[in-house]
């Protein structure tokens, strides 16, 4: 076998991201016979056929398959490094977080806190949907995203880490003076309710919860946005089903009052990472914390 050409490897890789010989050399600003001859190249070089041809499609073999995982990490590596170089290689750490739009900002305060009294780390918080936050780790813009929704994975995917960092439990909160003086549901006949929407585990949870107790909630609002849910549950009057943790604030000042705890209903909490050789201190330090707080409770 002939010596690994990188360059032949890095039109492998990007053409067997795509999957289109035709769109790849244009995206690359060279002839489609340029970039064919330089795959044939490879495939002579290591003696081996990556690619077969299924219509106008080209698919991988199962041999291309395995050197693509090699390829992923030596130019994801690569990229990782020029990013790292454009932050510029100081003693100053610089992160940056990635943060889901409708996440409770009290939860992302309470998870960031020891950087905000590291003198040695500067940090950026970007808020975006999941989809431009994965974007941003892809693309090495991002050191970690912060999310309240699972992320499915292949299994078979290496790049990606999801980490469990916290679980709140749901509560119902309300006005102090609309408490009733018995458990859930005696004594909630009258009240109106801001729930989580309908396609959240914590509303099937609810959901199920009510069923059990044949209990039919007079639904007010459907909110997936922590900080809407917050203000609607500040100024509303009526009550809320989320952790207490979002609206720590309004029951510290006794605006909101937490009626009580519902058992066996979580607000579950996670941190997006890709795998990376050279992992920053203060992320692990991050996770370390977050797990620590969560062995207290």
């Amino acid at each position: 076998m002939g010596r690994l050409n990188y360059h032949h490897l890095y039109y492998f890789w990007r053409v067997a991201k795509t999957g289109n010989l035709t769109q790849t050399a244009q995206a690359l600003h060279i002839s489609q016979s340029a970039l064919s001859a330089q795959i044939k190249q490879l495939e002579h070089n290591i003696d081996t056929v990556l690619f077969e041809r299924v219509g106008r499609k080209l698919v991988l073999t199962e041999q291309g398959k395995q050197v693509l995982n090699y390829a992923e990490d030596i130019f994801s590596k690569g990229q990782e490094l020029e990013a790292l170089l454009s932050k510029g290689v100081t003693s100053t750490t610089r992160l940056s977080i990635g943060v889901l739009t409708t996440l409770s900002r009290n939860f992302v305060e309470a998870f960031i806190a020891p950087l905000m009294t590291n003198d040695d780390v500067q940090f950026k918080l970007k808020s975006a949907s999941i989809g431009e936050l994965l974007n941003g780790l892809t693309n090495h813009e991002l050191d970690l995203v912060l999310t309240n929704r699972t992320v499915n994975f292949d299994s078979s995917d290496r790049y990606w880490q999801c980490q469990l960092v916290a679980k709140q439990p749901l509560a119902i909160v309300g006005p102090p003076e609309l408490k009733p003086t018995t458990d859930f549901p005696s004594g909630y006949e009258q009240v109106r309710w801001i729930l989580p929407p309908t396609h959240s585990d914590q509303r099937t949870a609810f959901n199920a919860l009510c069923a059990r107790y044949q209990y039919f909630p007079n639904i007010m609002a459907e909110v997936d946005d922590m900080a809407m849910m917050r203000l609607l549950a500040r100024d509303s009057g009526a009550l809320a089903v989320l952790p207490s943790v979002v609206v720590k604030d309004e029951i510290t000042q006794g605006v909101l009052c937490k009626y009580q705890d519902l058992e066996g209903i979580d607000e579950f909490f996670y941190a997006i990472s890709t795998h990376k050789k050279t992992f920053p201190a203060a992320i692990t330090t991050l996770f370390e914390q977050a797990l620590a707080r969560e062995n207290k409770l």
